[in-house]
């Protein structure tokens, strides 16, 4: 088979699950772009798919197994790399035989990777590992060992970006060293590791330089960064320093650990100029005693004293979070827990799933397992609740000020945008109308909460009050 010259191929990059997988996407990108390949839009008109799988839980997988058959369908050679790749490898390979399976360890070499799939040379799956086994076991040490690890999100410098707009997720570390008894992410995504302070506030300037005016700090658990550069304070000594950045008006945070939210990190989220107050907590449930079945902390009384304080320094702070509902041995009593919980605090957002079984999981050998008519009743039961209440807190917001990150133009004066409150990927809107002639998206506008459509708003815009966009 003759090969294509690099310069007449084309790429299309289908994205799968959270933002992290979009940051891994942006880098594998730009690598591809650094090799000759073009980006395109349309797997129809590519020479080639590559697909960013997501393995989180069952929805997931199962949604990453049907983007990688629309994907073949499009005739072209069809690529899988991303969690769902690295935690199956020969053994999804065997399932799908449309697809080639990649690793982490190819990220470094895509470009090379994806000439051996056009010039239909064969490449052998990797066999699947405990991740966790590649660095160190003492956090201090992994940062000399990580250069040597195939990390996902620590090699940005060639990052392309895909979906453009004024809203970017900025990935501070990669890996978790939870053991959550659900949840498998630790043993493909490996231990945790941070990017060094300097090297995030690098890519923090070249997003501005691209047009991004708002900052979303994603990883596995954002609360524990520092850690293994031998200072728990990191994070609240680099908030400050990315609000700084020109052309940066506005930093969120997303994956907080509840258990290790310090006193300090709270005070820098809730009271610093250019973050947002906002705060997406991984409660998972409320009950203390189921949370101690998942190898997890806290408790209703726990977490809602920890929104009591948070709303004490920032009273109109964001809280959004998941539940897990149907975890092996929940009773109704459980369930009853986790409805106070959800009662009394008062979130934004909520995102309500169902437990299943993974794999090279503690849960996965629990007794006690609910049928999945049992955790698809609680789920519906669970899910109604937080679209009642998500709704009644957007009303509470009505006759509030509220500062909106403008996302698209609607027409005479009318955006959609998002407030502090809320995550331009993951929770509700606000549509503004009575922006001034000139805005730009990416400018912050003040505006007053004139009435809600379920968790979205409707604000009228307090002119001349607008930021612009990269200040």
């Amino acid at each position: 088979m003759t090969a294509l010259p690099r310069h007449a191929r084309t790429v299309a990059v289908v994205t799968l699950g959270c933002a992290r997988n979009e940051v891994d996407s942006e880098e594998l990108a730009g690598r591809l772009a650094a090799d000759g390949y073009e980006l395109v839009d349309d797997a129809d008109t590519a020479d080639a798919v590559l697909v960013n799988t997501c393995g989180f839980i069952e929805s997931a997988k199962k949604d990453s197994v049907d983007a990688l058959l629309a994907a073949a369908d499009s005739g072209a050679p069809v690529v899988a790399v991303g969690c769902m790749a690295e935690r199956y490898g020969s053994e999804l390979a065997g399932a799908l035989p449309e697809a080639t399976v990649l690793g982490f360890d190819d990220y470094a070499q895509i470009g090379d990777r994806l000439d051996d799939v056009l010039a239909g040379r064969p490449l052998v799956p990797h066999t699947p590992r405990d991740r966790r086994t590649l660095l160190p076991i003492s956090p201090v040490e992994r940062t000399r060992a990580a250069a040597e690890a195939a990390i996902p999100g620590h090699d940005w410098l060639r990052r392309k970006r895909l979906a453009g707009g004024p809203s970017a997720a900025l990935k501070l570390a990669s890996g978790c060293d939870r053991r959550c008894a659900f949840c498998a992410i630790p043993t493909f995504r490996g231990a945790f590791v941070s990017r060094t302070p300097a090297e995030v506030l690098g890519e923090a300037q070249w997003l501005a330089s691209q047009g991004v005016t708002e900052l979303v700090l994603v990883s596995e658990n954002s609360t524990s960064y520092g850690k293994d550069l031998g200072d728990l304070r990191s994070l609240e000594k680099l908030l400050p320093q990315l609000a700084a950045v020109e052309g940066i008006t506005r930093v969120r945070v997303a994956y907080l650990q509840p258990a290790e939210i310090r006193p300090g990190l709270l005070e820098v989220i809730a009271g610093t100029d250019g973050v947002a107050p906002y705060f997406d907590l991984s409660f998972q449930h409320s009950s203390p005693t189921l949370l101690r079945r998942m190898r997890r902390f806290g408790g209703t009384d726990d977490f809602l004293a920890l929104i009591e304080r948070a709303r004490s320094l920032a009273p109109a702070a964001g809280f959004r979070t998941n539940v897990i509902v149907g975890f092996p041995g929940e009773t109704e009593d459980d369930v009853a827990e986790l409805e106070r919980f959800l009662t009394e605090g008062r979130l934004d957002a909520v995102g309500v799933f169902g437990y299943s079984d993974e794999e090279g999981t503690e849960a996965i050998r629990l007794p006690g397992k609910l049928d999945q008519a049992e955790i698809d009743a609680r789920v519906r039961r669970i899910s109604d609740l937080v679209e009642e209440l998500t709704a009644q807190r957007a009303e509470d917001r009505v006759g509030e000020f509220v500062d909106v990150l403008l996302l698209e133009e609607l027409g005479d004066g009318e955006w959609t945008g998002a407030a502090a409150h809320q995550d331009p990927d993951s929770d509700g809107t606000t549509t503004v109308s009575g922006v001034p002639s000139g805005a730009l998206a990416g400018s912050i506008v003040t505006a007053e909460v004139v009435g809600t459509e379920g968790v979205d708003l409707v604000a009228a815009a307090v002119v001349p009050a607008l930021t612009p966009a990269g200040r």
